[in-house]
């Protein structure tokens, strides 16, 4: 009997050395994946630096246009590189005079430009814009050489003599041995273009070079560099005859870059698994897309909303070949006249601060899923989005101060789910499923 109890006893603690050992390991492992912050910050900061230097040197290192990168990592998401928005779309970096809608150089050997100003500008401009046509007069030098090496090419044939090449060189009349000089146009939407893709190069470069320089980041972490603010709207209507502007991203997983420097993957291959963003910004209104910001706007008014509450009307963007984003920003109360607060959505008043934080905490899960039914229901009404293109609703939340709730949430759908949803191909709880959740930082 004793021996029995014996075994017993050694049993339950060879049990208990075991559980001891897992707890230890399972410590060592949320240890060793818990995020130095001070660190990551120090890596982000190299990240913006190299980057801008990059971007600089696709420009030759001029450095007229401001570069403030700004990085932020998102625990789950990744790190998020913000390019300024200003290198493809500000008005003075495209916005010509409406008569001006070519600009021509008389470019040579020499690289003499010219061009004029319509209108009187103070240094400060004039300097940009000079600037910004020397860029011009660089873009239409570039294609001229490309042309006149085309033309050598082309007024040259090989042919074998005694077993080797020779080279012929067949001139004309038409044909000089030294370039001509041309008159050449270049358009402003063509300059975009040609800058876009700098940046975009460069982005790219970045992640395969030194995507690795954020050391922290877990396989299925991205970054992403794009010229995007966080939550921003980019308003361009008000600047009359100026080009919509571009948006563009860049992002990679950090798990592919890892295998790209270990050598499991071929620079190519990673290049291939870049997702590459580039589009438009239309201006021109559509009645679907106007309908749905009204619905939603309305639903979300104090005295039908039951959660949060906005106060403005949603403004959304349409983007070419990606979709539409529309921004909300929602509130939970407002201040009272002693300095407590109303909830209208709750029907409470003289609500004291403890209170209403415990409010929004409680609300904000039940925002989250009304909202996401909210957009199934009425963003399948959507006819003017292709299947591959999204809908998106990028939301600022009302904020609490050390709640835990986001400061930002980003729901983003496809359209062909929208569309299998209104067709009875997909339920709505499945649809739901499909939706793709992005939270910025906790408050």
């Amino acid at each position: 009997m004793k021996s029995k109890q014996q075994k017993n006893m050694k049993r339950i603690a060879r049990s208990m050395m075991s559980a001891a050992v897992l707890i230890l390991a399972v410590s060592a492992a949320i240890a060793q994946t818990k995020i130095d912050d001070q660190r990551m910050e120090r890596d982000i900061e190299v990240a913006e630096n190299v980057l801008g230097t990059m971007i600089k040197q696709q420009f030759e290192k001029r450095s007229f246009f401001p570069m403030e990168i700004e990085g932020n990592y998102m625990e789950g998401y990744g790190v998020t590189l913000r390019i300024p928005y200003e290198l493809l779309g500000s008005p003075w970096f495209f916005g010509l005079p409406p008569e001006a809608s070519d600009v021509t150089f008389l470019d040579g050997m020499n690289g003499s430009f010219s061009f004029s100003f319509d209108s009187d500008m103070e240094a400060p401009e004039a300097m940009e814009e000079a600037e910004r046509h020397r860029m011009e007069s660089e873009l239409a030098r570039d294609e001229q050489e490309r042309a006149n090496e085309d033309a050598i090419r082309s007024k040259t044939k090989i042919r074998v003599k005694n077993g080797s090449a020779v080279t012929e060189e067949i001139t004309g009349p038409e044909y000089k041995s030294k370039p001509k000089i041309v008159s050449t146009k270049v358009g402003k939407d063509s300059i975009r273009s040609a800058y876009t893709n700098k940046i975009i190069e460069a982005s790219k470069n970045f992640l395969a070079d030194y995507g690795d320089l954020i050391s922290q980041l877990s396989a299925n972490e991205k970054i992403t560099i794009t010229n995007r603010g966080e939550g921003e709207r980019i308003m361009f209507g008000a600047f009359g005859n100026v080009s919509s502007p571009s948006y563009i991203s860049v992002e990679a997983l950090k798990g592919d870059i890892v295998q790209y420097r270990q050598g499991k993957l071929t620079h190519n291959q990673l290049i291939a698994k870049i997702k590459v963003i580039n589009t438009e910004l239309e201006d021109e209104l559509q009645p679907d897309l106007e309908l749905l910001s009204s619905i939603i706007s309305r639903l979300y008014r104090p005295d039908l909303s039951t959660t949060y509450f906005t106060q403005e009307n949603i403004h959304y963007e349409r983007m070419k070949d990606f979709g539409v984003i529309y921004y909300m920003q929602v509130f939970s109360s407002n201040t009272g006249a002693y300095g407590n607060y109303i909830m209208p959505t709750l029907r409470l008043e003289n609500v004291d601060a403890e209170t209403r934080d415990k409010k929004v905490k409680e609300l904000y899960p039940v925002f989250e899923k009304d909202i996401k039914e909210n957009i199934l229901d009425y963003g399948r009404t959507l006819k003017s989005l292709g299947d591959d293109e999204v809908l998106m609703f990028n939301i600022k939340l009302t904020r609490c101060s050390e709640c835990g709730i986001p400061s930002s949430l980003e729901l983003s759908v496809k359209s062909s789910v929208l569309k299998d949803v209104n067709s009875g191909k997909l339920t709505k709880e499945a649809a739901i499923a499909k939706i793709v959740v992005k939270k910025g930082p906790n408050q």
